[in-house]
């Protein structure tokens, strides 16, 4: 039995999420036997009572708005976290958190300061995979295809090479937020506008039309493959998070070729972004049977319906073992 303490909520678009996941995760390390305390960035460690109040809720069709989140911003705890007494005294602190907030490296190069324990990848890893720029930059080194992009602004000859229609969207931001396709020229100010409200840094890409895969990774294995098919255009945040708009298949009903070849690539972009512990890739193959990796998600939701969850259980690993084989290999590290 390991003390844990999870960490969790954040001032991100993503924090519904975030919370939700939270008290799953929690319910599923004490039944692994674990001792287990609840830490909200925006409050600090939470009593059973609040913790049944504020982590145990339906996530809804929108994401907190951008005043909600400017709110919490203001009184969140960031460097205070690591003079938590449960923070400190803890064995490991599980983060289950999303976006730039979580997933970005800056909490994990605060807690490898302290030398504080924590599970996934550490601050460099997150780093990388974050920023989905440089993360396709890494998959292009490694052999990783990937669709054709490029960062706004930019020219019009530089747009007419990626081609519509095109994906717009936040680069160092998940969920899907602030993401719009555009299929004529008219309808990009607004699509960038529209990411622009959550990062400054807009990411232009090819808009690959297909069918969508995710594989989950775990220590260095790559888990069963999962095909999402949305009521929408995207896998957006409404079809993410309302089970009516969204079948999600697990395993994939693939040929075992192509299954192999998503679980290769899912576990060389898992290594070519040097990340540890676990992670999710999500890909698009399109009607000509060309796969393409979008990104890698170093924090994936972690509700036992989310994507991750649902890859490990078609692989035969139930969700109290998932979060308990995620705390161990943590707690292996020194």
């Amino acid at each position: 039995m390991a003390r844990v303490t999870v960490i969790t909520g954040g001032s991100t678009p993503e924090r519904n999420v975030a919370l939700a996941g939270a008290g799953e995760v929690t319910e599923a390390l004490r039944t692994a036997g674990h001792e287990v305390t609840v830490v909200d960035t925006w409050g600090g460690a939470l009593g059973r009572d609040e913790e049944q109040d504020r982590v145990h809720r339906v996530i809804g069709l929108e994401p907190p708005s951008l005043e909600e989140l400017e709110e919490i911003r203001r009184t969140e705890l960031t460097t205070e976290l690591t003079e938590l007494p449960v923070v400190r005294e803890c064995d490991v602190v599980f983060f289950v958190l999303h976006g730039r907030q979580g997933e970005g490296g800056q909490l994990q190069s605060l807690f490898e300061l302290v030398g504080l324990r924590y599970i996934g990848s550490d601050s460099m890893g997150s780093l990388l995979a974050m920023d989905k720029d440089v993360s396709k930059r890494l998959f292009e080194h490694a052999g990783i295809p990937t669709p054709n992009w490029g960062l706004w602004p930019m020219s019009q000859a530089a747009l007419a090479k990626i081609g519509l229609p095109v994906v717009v969207k936040p680069s160092r931001v998940g969920s899907s937020v602030g993401l719009t396709v555009v299929r004529n020229l008219e309808a990009m100010p607004e699509a960038v506008i529209e990411a622009q409200k959550f990062d400054d840094c807009v990411l232009v890409e090819a808009f690959i039309e297909g069918r969508e895969y995710t594989v989950g990774v775990l220590g260095d294995e790559a888990l069963a493959v999962g095909e999402i098919l949305p009521s929408h255009e995207t896998f957006d945040y409404q079809c993410k998070y309302t089970a009516s708009l969204c079948e999600e298949i697990f395993p994939a009903t693939i040929d075992e070729t192509l299954a192999d070849e998503l679980r290769r690539l899912a576990l060389a972009a898992h290594r070519a972004l040097k990340l540890r512990d676990f992670s999710r890739a999500d890909f698009r193959v399109s009607s000509d049977g060309r796969v393409f990796c979008l990104e890698v998600n170093t924090l994936p939701g972690m509700a036992p319906t989310s994507l991750l969850p649902q890859s490990a259980a078609a692989a035969g690993i139930p969700f109290p073992e998932l979060c308990d084989r995620i705390c161990r290999m943590a707690l292996g590290r020194k």
